[in-house]
């Protein structure tokens, strides 16, 4: 029951505080306005139906053209991820390699470079 009390309540409160909205002159003039605006309107729409079934239509085919650009870009970014994934591997491979490379070309270097230290020693 003090549920249905509440519900009163939020309902004369809403209605008490548009009352007392509509005593400032500004604000009941852009109700009205408001008011014949959407009368207006209402009567525009009742008497062509083919406008909004066109704007409707409009709409739709917007936003399925939006639906569609995304699916097409989600397809897009998958299919790179799913390079991603591939090449990660063989990028991890070559970068070892190429390290392992450059380690073994440094050792042979101190090593030449060290026999080259050696016999210009014994040679003097």
């Amino acid at each position: 029951m003090s549920g249905n009390k509440l519900g009163k309540y939020i309902l004369f409160g809403a209605l008490a505080g548009g009352i007392i909205s509509l005593f400032d002159r500004t604000t009941r003039e852009q109700v009205m306005n408001k008011s014949r605006d959407f009368i207006s309107d209402v009567r525009y729409y009742s008497k062509n139906p083919d406008v909004v079934k066109l704007k409707i239509q409009e709409k739709s085919e917007k936003y399925q053209s939006i639906y569609e650009q995304v699916a097409n870009d989600a397809t897009y970014f998958k299919g790179k991820i799913d390079e991603l994934k591939e090449l990660s591997p063989q990028v991890k491979e070559l970068v070892v390699d190429t390290k392992d490379a450059f380690t073994e070309a440094k050792d042979d270097y101190k090593a030449m470079v060290s026999e080259n230290s050696t016999s210009d020693s014994m040679g003097k």
